[in-house]
């Protein structure tokens, strides 16, 4: 198969990997771009026989790390209207959405080591060496993460349930 096409086949994983990392369509959609963008200008240094998935999951990690720590060296600024998004906001009407907004949120306050590990696992299906391996830590670590993050989700999504009481 074709190097390229090995890429153009692995977009969908990279953006569903990317909104969950960056939590903003359009970061996400800049970090899929600048995935891709670094792998096809390194395109050369890709190994034959290696997994191209992991591969560009590495580079995504690795960009996404690097943004981060870019943010926290950059000053705070503010956005330009405050509120516009809540203005512009529309609520979900059908059940499956608002569950799948709880996870999103349930999901965006972990910590990023849960986040990425949780999301490379159980979304992406990635082996723990794979995921060990994009994130360059050891199996054990990974397997570690994995356990607690869970554990979190599983609380922070039944603390989202909705206590509902009857009224007489």
């Amino acid at each position: 198969m074709d190097k390229r096409q090995a890429i153009i086949d692995q977009l969908p994983r990279l953006r569903r990997y990317a909104r969950a990392l960056a939590k903003d369509a359009s970061a996400a959609d800049d970090l899929v771009q600048d995935c891709v963008e670094r792998a096809l200008s390194r395109l050369a240094l890709f190994r034959a026989g290696t997994n191209m998935r992991s591969w560009l999951f590495t580079i995504m990690h690795n960009l996404h790390v690097n943004a981060v720590r870019r943010r926290y060296r950059a000053p705070d600024t503010e956005p330009l209207a405050p509120g516009h998004e809540a203005r512009h906001a529309q609520e979900a009407t059908q059940h499956s959405a608002l569950s799948a907004r709880d996870v999103a949120g349930a999901l965006g306050k972990l910590s990023d080591e849960h986040r990425q590990v949780l999301l490379l696992v159980d979304l992406e299906d990635m082996s723990y060496r794979e995921t060990a391996d994009i994130l360059g830590v050891p199996v054990g670590t990974v397997m570690s993460r994995l356990a607690r993050g869970r554990r979190r989700l599983r609380s922070l999504m039944d603390e989202a349930e909705p206590v509902i009481r009857r009224v007489k």
